[in-house]
C-alpha cells in the first residue's frame, strides 16, 4: 500500500511515523471506551461481552470510514454520554427495552445518513461565524480537561459546591490513599511528567506519559502502595490473562433490534433526543479539532466534511445492529492532532488498534483512567491556546464566544455549547444593530429559533 499516495502525507506537512504515533495516542486516551461503554449499557440489561465487541468493531469501521472517506485524523466510538442516556434515561427511565432503544439509534443512524448525502450538516457547519468555531475549540479543551480531572479523581463531587478538589487528607484518614489516594497523586505526577516532555519537544510526549503514568502505578502496586479494591471501581494494574485470548461473542446483542412502538410519541422524542446530541457534539468535535489542527480554509470551511458525517452516521447505524449506543467522533481526537497527526492515516492506526483490542482486551481494559487523565488535561491546554484567536475588542464576537465556552464544560454537553452559543451570537447581534453588518446566514437565525424551541419542549 502506498500510503503516500493514499492520505497525502506530505501535501499535509506529516509523515508515516508522527501519523502512527498519532494515532497510537488517541486509541490510548480512548480505550477507556472499552471499558467504560459495557459497564453503563449492561445496567440496562444488555450482556457485556457482546456490548464490548460491538463497540470495538463498530469503532474500527467507523473509524476507517473516516480514514478512507475523508482522509482526516478523527476517531469514532460509541459516545460518552449519549450511551448513559441510552442506559440510565430510555431504558430505566422510561421503561423502554434495550431493544427498543437500539431501534431509536439505529433510526437516528438512518436519517443521520440522509442529512449528511443532502448537505443539510454541511450547511450547519458552514454557517456557523469563525469566531464561534474558534470558541468550540476553547470550550472543548475545558471540557475534555474536566473529563480528565473527574476521571483522575482530582475533581470530586461536593455538595455545597457541586465540585472541589480530592482530599489527600481525608483518603489518609478514611482508608481510602492505598487506592483512590495514590491514583490521583500517579494522575498530577503524570500530567507534570506530561508537560515536561511537550517543553522537552519529546515525539510522543503525550502518549509516553500515559505509558509512564501507567508504569509508576504499575510500579505503585508491586511495591504495595496501590491496593486494588473492587469495590470501590480500582482494578488491577496488572494485564490479567487468566481467561486467555478470546474474543467474546456479539450473538447477545448483533440485530436484537425490536420495531414496536416505533410510531409513539414518545420514540420519536427519544429517536430525535439522540439525533439531536449526535449532530451537534459531532460538528462541535468536527470544528473545534480541525480549527486547532489548521484544517479549515479562509472560510472557515471543512473541505471534505461530507466524507466525516457520513463516516459518523453510517457509524452510528452499523453501531445500533451490533448492539451499541450512538457511535460519534470522539474529541479525545485532538490528543492524536496534539501529536502531529494531520491524515486518515492516524484514524486508520486508531481503527486498527480497535480491532486488535478484540484479541488483546485484557491489556488495553488495564489502562487506567487515572494515566489517561494527564492526557485529556494537557490536550484541553493545547486547545485552549485557540482563544488567541477570538476577537475580544468586539463584544458582540466575544460574548457569546465566551458563553460557548463557559457551556461546554459547567454544562457537561458540546452540543448546549454550541445551543446558547449560537443563541446569544443572533439576539446579541440583532438586538444591536449589528446583524447586517455580521450577514449572519438565514440558516443561523434558523438554528437559534430551532434551539431556543429544543429549551422550551425538550
Amino acid at each position: 500500500m502506498n500510503l503516500e499516495k493514499l492520505f497525502h502525507l506530505k501535501e499535509n506537512h506529516t509523515d508515516v511515523k508522527t501519523e502512527v504515533m498519532a494515532g497510537i495516542t488517541t486509541f490510548m486516551t480512548m480505550a477507556y471506551i472499552l471499558a467504560v461503554n459495557p459497564n453503563i449499557l449492561s445496567a440496562a440489561g444488555m450482556d457485556r461481552g457482546a456490548v464490548f465487541t460491538a463497540t470495538a468493531l463498530s469503532s474500527f469501521i467507523a473509524t476507517c470510514l473516516m480514514a478512507l472517506l475523508s482522509n482526516y485524523p478523527f476517531v469514532l466510538a460509541p459516545g460518552m454520554g449519549l450511551n448513559a442516556y441510552f442506559a440510565y434515561t430510555v431504558v430505566l427511565g422510561m421503561g423502554y427495552s434495550w431493544q427498543q432503544a437500539l431501534v431509536a439509534v439505529f433510526v437516528e443512524g438512518f436519517i443521520f445518513i440522509l442529512l449528511s448525502l443532502t448537505n443539510v450538516r454541511e450547511a450547519i457547519f458552514n454557517s456557523i461565524p469563525m469566531t464561534l468555531k474558534h470558541a468550540v475549540s476553547v470550550g472543548i479543551g475545558l471540557f475534555i480537561a474536566f473529563i480528565g480531572l473527574q476521571n483522575a479523581k482530582i475533581v470530586v463531587n461536593n455538595d455545597s459546591t457541586l465540585v472541589s478538589m480530592f482530599s489527600f487528607k481525608g483518603s489518609v484518614s478514611d482508608g481510602s490513599f492505598h487506592y483512590m489516594g495514590i491514583t490521583v497523586l500517579l494522575a498530577l505526577i503524570g500530567v507534570l511528567v506530561t508537560g515536561i516532555l511537550l517543553v522537552k519537544n519529546v515525539k510522543g510526549g503525550i502518549l509516553w506519559g500515559i505509558l509512564i503514568t501507567w508504569a509508576l502505578g504499575i510500579i505503585c502496586q508491586l511495591v504495595g502502595l496501590y491496593v486494588p479494591n473492587l469495590d470501590a471501581g480500582f482494578y488491577s494494574l496488572l494485564p490479567d490473562f487468566s481467561n486467555g485470548i478470546s474474543v467474546p461473542s456479539m450473538a447477545p446483542t448483533f440485530m436484537k433490534m425490536d420495531f414496536a412502538g416505533v410510531f409513539s410519541l414518545d420514540f420519536i422524542v427519544i429517536m430525535f433526543a439522540f439525533l439531536f446530541v449526535d449532530m451537534f457534539d459531532t460538528l462541535g468535535t468536527l470544528i473545534g479539532v480541525a480549527s486547532k489542527a489548521d484544517m479549515l480554509d479562509k472560510d472557515g470551511k471543512l473541505p471534505k466534511i461530507k466524507g466525516a458525517l457520513l463516516s459518523d452516521a453510517v457509524g452510528t447505524t452499523v453501531g445500533a445492529m451490533c448492539g451499541t449506543s450512538t457511535v460519534t467522533t470522539f474529541v479525545e481526537s485532538a490528543s492524536g492532532v496534539a501529536e502531529g497527526g494531520r491524515t486518515g492515516l492516524t484514524s486508520l492506526v486508531s481503527a486498527i488498534l480497535f480491532a486488535l483490542s478484540l484479541f488483546l482486551s485484557p491489556i488495553f481494559l488495564a489502562i487506567p483512567s487515572f494515566a489517561t487523565a494527564p492526557a485529556l488535561i494537557v490536550v484541553g491546554f493545547l486547545m485552549l491556546t485557540s482563544v488567541t484567536k477570538i476577537d475580544f475588542d468586539d463584544l458582540t464576537e466575544s460574548i457569546p464566544a465566551f458563553i460557548t465556552i463557559i457551556a461546554m464544560p459547567f454544562l457537561y454537553s458540546i452540543s448546549e455549547g454550541i445551543a446558547l452559543g449560537v443563541i446569544s451570537y443572533v439576539v446579541i447581534n440583532v438586538c444591536t444593530g449589528k446583524a447586517k453588518d455580521k450577514k449572519i446566514s438565514a440558516l443561523m437565525y434558523a438554528l437559534a429559533v430551532i434551539f431556543v424551541l429544543k429549551y422550551v419542549f425538550l
